[in-house]
């Protein structure tokens, strides 16, 4: 190792324990991963970058921590010893960073990357490795023991890091000459192809050879430079092969698909930039759920500034890629990035030229819907939350729809725009109904829909989170008012039956009506006939003033308070069910109040609700069952 003691146990060194999870998700990572294993030298190369990068930042403003002019990283292979070394010059590491670092793996979703790594096809392995960071880890897939030993830039201590990857690590001090680190592999007996500097050149031609820093390879004392550093997005695109594109993406996306769409092109004018973004064809696992903030990088003068420039709005936080503009000054501010109006020129342009190519797709490319499927979710937030394009979204929303037939033969079936609604809607109706619940499966067969189809009116199907939001700030498109078919049951009235109607006898509401709400109480907020029934003999309506029942439905669940609002409960008079309840009440049976519960619990389970006491639910309903049993 450079300038270093080997680390090992010694009286000063400190020995931790991995936890349980942590040492299976190790061995997970070293065997599940084993035909790939060429992918630990770009992960830590790229590792080592990083830590370049952040060191040449923190330097533009503290000169202590300035680069050396020979600044690169360095791969060293010992045959002899079967040792590999990867060796940076970067911001190095402190004690508590090692142990923040190192001794802990996949800080967020531990148990889904075990169970997604075991379940994983043998080519979508690798994929894995980056979306949950834990790319450091590959390294024992080729190293029975890996030594770290790391200088913290402007610090004058050093400290090793130590394990065999099978249950714990080692702590000690240590002596590096200058800040950055060095990993020292020892190299398993089956991977000695991992000590050749031939099989090592070409690993990092094939995964690293866009990084920006210098990669050296160390054979005899000689130093042979392995990339070529090129900025590609600095490049004219005649100039660059889908290959290197498809290099590129990889490299700073830590994904192994193809990108579905490439953005390069230089923007000269009031500003200048260039700008090579790369949107997914895959949805990476946990996309979405850890942050919301855009992670462009922003280079000023092909040197890394940031990723965290918020270059993009939170709803196109998917799209990777790289801006680099001469407009800015390389000791820029975090202060500065936040308030510069050169900064927010290049956002808008940046923003304005993705939204343009996603709607060139919608119109033209049939793998968009492939593209909603993966992102549609995050677009539709910029519905709820960017006034300026909310609308221009709203045009490429995808839907499913009660009036389109789904063919599981043809993924592309059963789904709409708002513009191909509108074209559909009756001359007479004023409102796009819309019905959101938990899946679009289930929301298809809701009691909601029965009044609607009876009248040949069409309900788009919601079946995301978002989608309980974004209509309210929408509220129209192309003229036409959204409405939720919840609070959209007065508008039933305006238009005859074309389809099957509710047909029997009617029940005596006059009585049932009022007794059902005496016995329901606050429970509910009213319960009132309704003839948007077909064959369901209840269904929940929101009441006039209240939220949406979703809407009411996700607050809770997200544990966040809201005035509680008491759903209506509607009654569908020509059910066989209601007219017994309605024999009841005449009755004045004792057993119509438990028999109301019920009913409404029933309501419940129709709309995705779980009854309000699922112990007491189960009780009335084995006693009316005793009841009914008895009577057969």
């Amino acid at each position: 190792m450079t300038g270093q003691e080997t680390p090992g146990t010694s009286a000063a060194a400190e020995k931790h324990e991995f936890s349980a999870e942590v040492g299976r998700l190790l061995d997970l990572v070293v065997h599940s991963l084993y035909s790939e294993r060429e992918i630990f030298l770009r992960e830590l190369v790229a590792n080592a970058a990083d830590a370049t990068d952040r060191r040449r930042f923190e330097a533009l403003t503290d000169g202590a921590k300035a680069l050396p002019d020979d600044a690169k990283i360095r791969i060293n292979p010992d045959e002899d010893a079967r040792l590999l070394t990867i060796s940076d010059d970067g911001t190095g590491m402190t004690k508590e960073e090692l142990v923040n670092n190192l001794g802990t793996i996949a800080r967020s979703g531990t148990r889904a990357f075990g169970q997604e790594l075991e379940n994983a096809k043998p080519e979508d392995k690798p994929n894995l490795i980056g979306q949950f960071g834990v790319g450091f880890y590959a390294a024992f897939m080729v190293a029975d023991r890996v030594e770290v030993v790391s200088r913290r830039a402007g610090s004058d201590e050093a400290w090793s890091w130590t394990s065999n990857g099978k249950g714990a690590y080692e702590l000690a001090p240590a002596k590096r000459d200058k800040p950055g680190t060095d990993i020292t592999l020892h190299i398993k007996e089956d991977a000695d192809e991992f000590l050749d500097t031939w099989r090592l050149q070409a690993i990092i031609r094939k995964w690293a050879d866009h990084i920006a820093w210098p990669v050296s390879i160390v054979k005899d004392g000689e130093e042979t430079e392995a990339n070529e550093g090129t900025a590609l997005w600095r490049k004219p695109k005649s100039e660059v092969t889908e290959e290197q594109l498809n290099e590129f993406y990889r490299h700073i996306s830590h994904n192994f698909d193809t990108p579905w769409a490439t953005l390069h092109w230089h923007a000269e004018g009031m500003i200048e930039f260039s700008a090579l973004l790369f949107i997914p064809s895959e949805r990476p696992f946990e996309f979405g759920e850890t942050s919301r903030e855009s992670k462009i990088r922003l280079h000023v003068k092909r040197m890394f500034i940031t990723d965290d420039a918020m270059l993009l709005p939170a709803w196109l936080r998917f799209v990777e890629g790289v801006v680099d503009t001469e407009d800015l000054p390389l000791n820029v501010s975090r202060e500065m990035l936040q308030a510069t109006p050169v900064l927010a020129r290049i956002r808008k342009a940046v923003t304005g030229r993705v939204l343009n190519e996603l709607k060139t797709r919608a119109r033209d490319d049939a793998s968009f819907l492939t593209f909603w499927q993966n992102f549609g979710s995050v677009v539709k937030e910029g519905i709820w939350e960017d006034a300026e394009h909310r609308t221009e979204l709203a045009g490429l929303a995808r839907f499913r729809s009660s009036a389109l037939t789904v063919d599981a033969d043809k993924p592309e079936s059963g789904w709409t725009t708002l513009a191909d609604y509108v074209g559909r809607m009756k001359p007479e109706q004023e409102a796009i109904y819309y019905l959101v619940g938990d899946s679009a499966e289930s929301l298809a067969e809701s009691p909601q829909l029965e009044g609607f189809r009876a009248r040949g009116l069409e309900v788009l199907l919601l079946s995301e989170p978002v989608d309980s939001f974004w209509p309210d700030r929408l509220s129209s498109f192309e003229g036409k008012t959204l409405r939720s078919v919840t609070q959209g049951a007065a508008d039933l009235e305006k238009f005859p039956v074309t389809g099957e109607a509710a047909t029997g006898e009617s029940a005596d509401m006059d009585i049932l009506l009022p007794a059902l709400k005496e016995a329901l109480g606050s429970d509910v907020s009213d319960v009132r006939s309704t003839d948007r029934l077909v064959s369901s003999a209840v269904v929940l309506a929101a009441s006039e003033n209240g939220p949406d029942l979703q809407m009411q439905k996700l607050m809770r669940r997200s544990g966040q308070k809201m005035p509680e609002t008491a759903p209506v409960l509607e009654l569908n008079p020509r059910n066989a069910l209601v007219r017994e309840l309605a024999r009841k009440a005449a009755e004045k049976s004792p057993a119509l109040g438990d028999l109301a519960k019920v009913l409404l619990d029933v309501a419940r389970i129709q709309d995705g609700e779980s009854p309000k006491d699922p112990a007491l639910f189960a009780r009335r309903l084995s006693g009316l069952l005793v009841t009914a049993a008895s009577n057969v």
